[in-house]
């Protein structure tokens, strides 16, 4: 790493700092993808991050977070073809990537165990395995609610005893390219503990490699479930020229408000009760209005904790989903929604018993010795450290817990190729900022992406070394900071709006429009609602009230990015007859018909919607910048991988295991 003061303007001097390659982000995926880079032999690393301890990977988790891998235990049937349909088959998921993931599923999980992560193993020493939402093996273990803050403190363990200098406080807020080779060359950040010096905390950063590993755009919804703050850099990728796929394809699931908080697993499978409260103070069981008996809705609320995230496909028939759908509707009302773990559920004033349990749950429940009489006391006898996970935040469980359907992941992302590398060269995007999954995934798999994107990343850029030679580019840096430095003065001297104005705007704009429940007409308002902001801001900055607010002022243009290319996609599926899919139903005026459905409730019919086709799932749509351009792309199979050895040992001796490629796109 080398750094030197460089010029801006005549009297403003900034920071250049010179390396082979920059991770940005510090979750699980960044410090791992650091940790390999430097185990592959590439020791000129940085790691920048905006807010070292503040990601989802550190901040977020559930009653046991999830991991997914392919199964290693007993006589389990599987192999990773098996995995990666179970990954393809979920639709708008590349085949070789689905094959990428589940073969370096094991090394990745491996490596995870040597770095100290307590997977609890039995007497033999299998990682015994349990099943998860989409998941038809037993695939899925677990460190307890805190897997991937685990993965996070046992990885910066490991980068700081490398010597790898982690910059901490650093905003990206510029990419840097080479012009007509759509290489990248750098980039520009807010570093914030100088955003009181006269150059306002702008410093370049020269690198042959950027790695991004940013996580999801948390910050674009008003109900999400990330930790606060976290909003990646989709928007900031997207202007550099980058290509987003998948950005309609979220996933939604109930959390709790007050500590962002996902309350699947043995939350749900304690069975507690829900209830209501409005401005007038009243408590109503409001439940009991979409289920058709007491046995129905206590099944449903037990299948919430392995069926957490809300399902399209599960809203229907008195599934689990209603129960999101329920929620939903009346926190749109303006009612707080709350989980009582004291009480059992009760429907027309009969209260839940052993008798009532439908045989799912008693079953379940009695195999584990969960018959207590309370859902507080059989979460305490199942899962003592989801109780204690709140109680760090200071939270009693036996007080009610208020909930909302949460914004939780984003399938979609930074379009990669099968070295998760974007259209722009020797830009890499890892872990969730990557738009690897599509519309249904198991659950844990992100965790698991995070780190085969890791794996994959150092080998590629390990085995490019003596290929890259990227000359100075710091007059293209020094432009990208001129401009800026000319941004940040006028977001400082402006008089318009404040920044946290505009970002209230555009989360309350997506959460109205853009979660579970999606409409055409809805869509398209918010779609030139958002067209008309961001030209707006572009011309005239909004303005941040401080400098110590300046790199929160950048983080809110992100969003306006962001948030366009979301809608303009979700608008595009739509407006296409794209219908209901993985965690949205998209509703529709017609009253019958061959793709219309209906969710029912014990009253009658909440919803009529889109049915899904099925070969929609066979394409990806493509959003790429700086104009936002949309475009389709097509699914690529499963391979047949039926290599020979010698021919693979051939390949290897020459360094041609790698290829190149770029999205392919078809209007």
């Amino acid at each position: 790493m080398d750094r030197e003061q460089i010029f801006l303007t005549e009297k403003i001097q900034v920071p250049l700092i010179k390396c082979h390659t920059i991770v940005v982000g510090s979750g699980a995926a960044g410090l791992n993808c650091a940790e390999q880079l430097y185990n592959a032999g590439v020791r000129d690393i940085i790691v920048l991050t905006s807010n070292l301890y503040g990601g989802a990977s550190y901040c977020s988790g559930s009653d046991k977070q999830t991991y997914y891998k392919l199964s290693v235990f007993g006589d389990t049937a599987d192999s990773p073809m098996d995995m990666a349909h179970s990954l393809f088959d979920g639709g708008c998921m590349h085949g070789d990537m689905a094959y990428i993931e589940s073969l370096y599923s094991l090394p990745a999980f491996y490596h995870l165990i040597q770095n100290g992560i307590p997977f609890p193993y039995n007497k033999y020493g299998a990682f015994v395995g349990y099943k998860t939402d989409h998941d038809p093996r037993q695939r899925a273990t677990s460190a307890g609610p805190k897997t991937s803050r685990f993965m996070v403190e046992t990885s910066l363990r490991k980068v700081l005893e490398l010597g790898i200098p982690v910059f901490d406080e650093m905003t990206v807020v510029r990419l840097v390219t080479t012009g007509s080779q759509q290489r990248i060359c750098g980039l520009v950040v807010i570093n914030e503990h100088e955003v009181e010096m006269e150059h306002l905390g702008v410093t370049l950063f020269q690198a042959e490699n950027v790695v991004l590993a940013t996580g999801g755009p948390g910050e674009l919804y008003a109900k999400s479930v990330y930790p606060p703050e976290q909003v990646s850099l989709h928007g900031v990728a997207l202007e550099a020229g980058a290509a987003a796929v998948n950005l309609g394809e979220s996933q939604f699931g109930l959390a709790s408000t007050e500590f962002r908080w996902n309350l699947s697993g043995t939350y749900q499978q304690v069975i507690p009760s829900y209830f209501s409260v409005g401005t007038d103070g009243q408590r109503r069981n409001f439940l009991e209005e979409y289920f058709r008996s007491l046995p129905e809705m206590a099944l449903c609320i037990f299948l919430k904790g392995y069926q957490w995230p809300f399902s399209a496909d599960r809203a229907r028939d008195f599934g689990s989903s209603l129960i999101d759908i329920a929620v939903e509707r009346e926190t749109s009302q303006g009612r707080r929604v709350y989980i009582d773990f004291l009480h059992n559920p009760s429907y027309m004033g009969e209260t839940l018993d052993s008798h009532l349990l439908p045989q799912e749950a008693r079953d379940y429940l009695t195999r584990l010795g969960a018959t207590q009489d309370t859902p507080y006391e059989r979460l305490k006898h199942m899962n003592p450290d989801s109780i204690e996970v709140y109680r760090e935040h200071g939270i009693d469980l036996r007080e009610p817990l208020e909930v909302a359907v949460s914004f939780q992941h984003n399938n979609g992302g930074l379009w990669v190729d099968d070295v998760y590398q974007t259209n722009i060269r020797n830009l890499f995007a890892i872990g969730e900022v990557a738009g690897v999954h599509g519309v249904m995934r198991p659950g844990g798999t992100a965790l698991n992406s995070g780190q085969v994107g890791g794996i994959r990343v150092a080998q590629y850029i390990s085995s490019r070394r003596a290929e890259q030679s990227l000359e100075d580019c710091s007059y293209l840096l020094k432009e990208a900071g001129k401009l800026v430095l000319d941004e940040s003065q006028k977001m400082l001297a402006s008089p318009g709006l404040d920044q946290q104005e505009i970002r209230r705007a555009v989360q309350n704009r997506m959460t109205y429009s853009a979660a579970i429940i999606r409409k055409a007409d809805i869509i398209h308002s918010a779609l030139q609602e958002a067209i008309t902001d961001h030209e707006k801001y572009m011309r005239s900055p909004f303005s941040v009230r401080s400098r110590a607010e300046l790199a929160r002022g950048w983080e809110t243009r992100n969003l306006l990015v962001t948030h366009l290319a979301f809608l303009k996609t979700i608008d595009a599926y739509i407006s296409d007859g794209g219908g209901s899919r993985g965690a949205y139903l998209i509703l529709t005026d017609e009253e019958s018909g061959e793709d219309v459905g209906c969710i029912d409730y014990a009253k009658g019919t909440i919803y009529r919607f889109k049915r899904e086709r099925l070969e929609d799932r066979k394409r990806r749509l493509l959003v790429t910048g700086p104009r936002l351009t949309l475009s389709a792309e097509t699914v690529k199979p499963l391979p047949t991988d039926d290599s020979w050895f010698e021919t693979v040992w051939a390949d290897w001796r020459r360094g041609t295991t790698f290829g190149e490629s770029a999205p392919s796109s078809e209007t």
